[in-house]
């Protein structure tokens, strides 16, 4: 990552509009949008400018320890990366170069189960902790087998994700005619030669895209068939049944990602999960629905401290994981800040993008007067939309019952 780039991304904002510049805008709006209207994905940010801080410098704080420990492994900050689908379009070997990334900050990093590569290549790199997604299929079986290629492959915790029962409506893409790998038409083509550093970093690698998990050596490998083949395997009929034969079948830390409601959160526990993240898929799937920081609280609640609680969605600033970690949360995942650092400049990127978080968690918790992430609590954190009349919050989410 040259100075001169590194200059003008000062903040996860810069980065993003680096990576804008970048890609072709139907390969960026595929890793920026949301579904339908986007009310979620934009709420997933603004929800975190409703929450203050109520600093106590005089607490002193010349020393801050940012350490987490999860599942008896410390990481270097209460941060990883998400799981996100087919990286490895934004930069050659994508998934592997994040991984590194993440590897070298010290934070863990989840492999997407629509990853370029397969979770046997990630394994290689020798990225550590490792962490792999995966689905409830209509074919159960392909989902145990995931969990024993993870298993054999030595990630360290499996997490199911919930919220992909049907597909999302994401109508950026429709308008854009997105698919994988990208097919361009005309009104593209015309604004390409500003992409040309894109083009030719990837001009080998977009013939031969794809879901490197699904790939069988009897069935067609390309990425479109392959599409076709995941939609078609996602399940409505998923139950609660399914999260407990899975945690029969995996014998590491299993977490369940995709959880908003409360009660989900109770009832995810008593069947042996490990660990809840909160999270609305980035507001790709349901519109509508809460965004991830105001259904935290009464998440943080219901688990009292059972298990840990992580929570991604709308994060951009340490001072939103200094937030999420008052609430009640154990760490953060970043999920479309990765990716963009990974566009502009791969493995470097994503690197410059977490130390930008680590700088930022480290001045907010200074500034708080907080040296340690377990000093962070409820009576440091102040809401806005304070409903004079009726003398509460107006976001019952959001208020300390």
């Amino acid at each position: 990552m040259d100075e001169a780039l590194r200059k003008r991304c000062v903040s996860v904002a810069a980065v993003r509009a680096e990576a804008r510049r970048v890609l072709p805008r139907a390969v960026f709006d595929f890793t920026d949008g949301g579904a339908e209207d986007e009310g979620t994905l934009r709420r997933n940010e603004t929800a975190f400018d409703e929450i203050t801080l109520l600093p106590r410098p005089l607490e002193g704080a010349a020393e801050r320890d940012l350490s987490v420990e999860l599942f008896g492994r410390r990481q270097t900050m209460p941060l990883m990366i998400a799981p996100t689908g087919i990286a490895g379009l934004l930069w050659p070997d994508g998934e592997a170069a994040a991984a590194r990334a993440a590897a070298h900050a010290g934070v863990p990093y989840c492999l997407s189960h629509g990853s370029v590569c397969t979770l046997e290549h990630l394994a290689a790199t020798g990225a550590a902790p490792r962490w792999m997604q995966v689905f409830i299929y209509r074919d159960r079986g392909f989902t145990w087998e995931l969990a024993s290629r993870a298993r054999a492959a030595g990630y360290d915790a499996l997490v199911l994700t919930i919220d992909n029962q049907l597909t999302g409506n994401r109508e950026r893409d429709l308008r854009n005619g997105f698919t994988i790998p990208p097919s361009f038409r005309w009104r593209d083509k015309a604004a390409m030669a500003t992409k040309w550093r894109w083009l030719w970093r990837m001009r080998e690698e977009l013939p031969r895209i794809t879901f490197g998990n699904y790939v069988r050596p009897d069935l067609p490998s390309d990425a479109a068939s392959v599409a076709r083949r995941m939609a078609a395997m996602l399940d409505p009929s998923m139950s609660w049944r399914d999260v407990e034969m899975l945690r029969k079948a995996w014998k590491g830390p299993l977490l369940l990602k995709g959880i908003l409601h409360p009660a989900e959160a109770r009832k995810a526990l008593g069947c042996g999960v490990d660990a809840i993240i909160v999270s609305n898929h980035g507001g790709r799937q349901l519109d509508g629905a809460s965004s991830s920081i105001e259904a935290l609280p009464a998440i943080v609640e219901a688990v009292a401290g059972a298990a840990p609680v992580l929570v991604d969605g709308g994060i951009r600033r340490g001072v939103d994981v200094v937030k999420a970690l008052a609430l009640g949360a154990t760490s953060c995942l970043i999920a479309r800040p990765q990716l963009w650092g990974l566009a502009i400049a791969g493995e470097a990127g994503v690197a410059h993008v977490l130390e930008l978080f680590r700088k930022e968690i480290d001045r907010a918790m200074g500034l708080m007067g907080v040296a340690r992430l377990s000093d962070l609590s409820r009576d440091q954190i102040a809401f806005r939309g304070f409903d004079r009349a009726s003398g509460g919050l107006k976001n019952a989410q959001l208020s300390d019952r």
